[in-house]
């Protein structure tokens, strides 16, 4: 008999206590006018501090890729980063650019007029010259590129030796590498005046210091 009593009695303390709980939330509820929020749901209602800027372009990027941005706004960003790029900022250019050394070697090279420019259309003329049925055209036409190829080349090495020369005079302290100095130049002078990337800031002829 008292094996059962106690077995009614902790049936009984439960649910006691689960009424009292019941009644507690009832109350909560009935005072506030609404139930208690969760805590996920809090946590998700809360705005929190504005963020930052994005201090680099890849940050940006990141951020308008997770927001929802238009066509438009993309396409804006875009052109501006390649006008900054063309202008010459420093943190929107390739890594291969970047950098007071790049911008030297550059005005060294666009202050002078080179043979070099010539390359793309002694290319496009070659290659017409091909499709010509004659054979004469087609022979002066190799002929002529060859030579040509040859100035090129020795331009290209003369010019190498001299803006390396100039550029360890002006920054002694960078570690300046002579065959990485002068493909730069050379590639940078073999590209038209007009398609080179960033624009040209001196004009031909003026004197770099």
């Amino acid at each position: 008999m008292r094996f059962l009593r106690r077995n009614s009695a902790d049936t009984e303390a439960p649910a006691t206590e689960a009424a009292a709980d019941d009644a507690t939330d009832s109350t909560r509820t009935a005072g506030k006018g609404r139930p208690t929020p969760k805590r996920r749901e809090a946590q998700g209602r809360r705005t929190g501090p504005v963020p930052p800027p994005p201090r680099t372009q890849r940050e940006a990027f990141k951020r308008m890729r997770g927001n929802k941005v238009s066509k438009e706004e993309r396409r804006a960003a875009a052109t501006e980063r390649r006008q900054r790029m063309m202008a010459g900022e420093d943190k929107y250019l390739l890594p291969r650019d970047r950098g007071p050394v790049k911008a030297y070697i550059r005005d060294l090279v666009d202050s002078r007029r080179n043979l070099m420019g010539l390359f793309m259309p002694l290319a496009i003329l070659v290659f017409v010259a091909l499709l010509t049925p004659s054979l004469a055209v087609q022979r002066y036409a190799t002929l002529a590129t060859t030579f040509m190829l040859i100035a090129m080349v020795i331009e290209g090495l003369v010019l190498g030796r001299l803006v390396t020369k100039k550029v360890r005079a002006k920054f002694p302290a960078e570690p300046i590498k002579g065959i990485s100095i002068g493909w730069y130049s050379f590639i940078r002078a073999s590209q038209l005046r007009r398609l080179r990337v960033p624009k040209p800031r001196v004009k031909p002829g003026e004197a770099i210091k």
